[in-house]
């Protein structure tokens, strides 16, 4: 069984980006977890900031339900995700509490959202950290350090994948991982003119063109030390 962590900045992230194959993973017996950095209370142009963060708290942990997958919420503000000591060290610990072989994340320069950038950019920094045991925190050093797969960017500008993931036989979980972000219909269909559903299938059906398949997803990894990348990624 292959521990996976996906990692995305805001609420639906995860789900827009890679929920088809996290969806692949849960099927064949993983163990799949979701982290989300932010509290997302920038999605509502009607809603106070504390209340859209609990309504999008509760859409998450219905999306991730759905996979059965375990939802970890970090909880840092909307936009104001900052890199320092604290923060990487309540990194450290979201890989040491999982103990993942493998991170799905954002990529760390090329994404449009500074959180984004910043999500994959810390997990990133701290990739070796969560193994040393010179640094202490609440969880025990994590026994090595995990494969790194950036997923797609929102639109696919600035990326060049890697592989690609037919999710064809997953599409209906992802919309349904989706779905359960019900308070993002009417927002991006009023800030973009179709609902994230709409946005999600054109991106999927623009790598299934890609991967000549239906519907896919797509990703690249890191090839740096010591890391080394003998299987694909599903």
């Amino acid at each position: 069984m292959t521990r996976i962590l996906a990692v995305g900045a805001h609420p639906d992230d995860i789900e827009l980006q890679c929920a088809g194959t996290l969806a692949k993973f849960a099927a064949r017996g993983d163990q799949v977890f979701m982290a989300i950095s932010t509290n997302g209370e920038l999605g509502s142009a009607k809603l106070s900031k504390a209340e859209i963060a609990r309504v999008r708290e509760r859409e998450a942990r219905a999306s991730a339900a759905v996979i059965g997958a375990e939802l970890i919420w970090l909880g840092y503000p909307d936009g104001f995700l900052i890199d320092n000591e604290a923060t990487r060290l309540r990194y450290i610990d979201l890989i040491r509490q999982t103990r993942p072989d493998m991170i799905i994340t954002h990529d760390p320069v090329n994404d449009y959202h500074p959180d984004h950038n910043l999500t994959g950019l810390i997990l990133w920094n701290v990739r070796v950290n969560a193994a040393a045991t010179g640094i202490q925190s609440e969880f025990p050093p994590h026994e090595k350090i995990p494969e790194y797969w950036f997923m797609d960017t929102l639109t696919g500008q600035y990326f060049q994948p890697q592989t690609y993931v037919d999710i064809t036989d997953t599409m209906d979980k992802k919309r349904a991982m989706l779905g359960r972000h019900e308070s993002q219909m009417e927002f991006m269909k009023q800030r973009y003119g179709m609902t994230i559903i709409e946005f999600m299938e054109l991106c999927s059906g623009f790598r299934g063109l890609q991967a000549q398949v239906r519907y896919a997803e797509a990703f690249r990894h890191s090839m740096t030390f010591p890391a080394t990348y003998t299987q694909p990624l599903l």
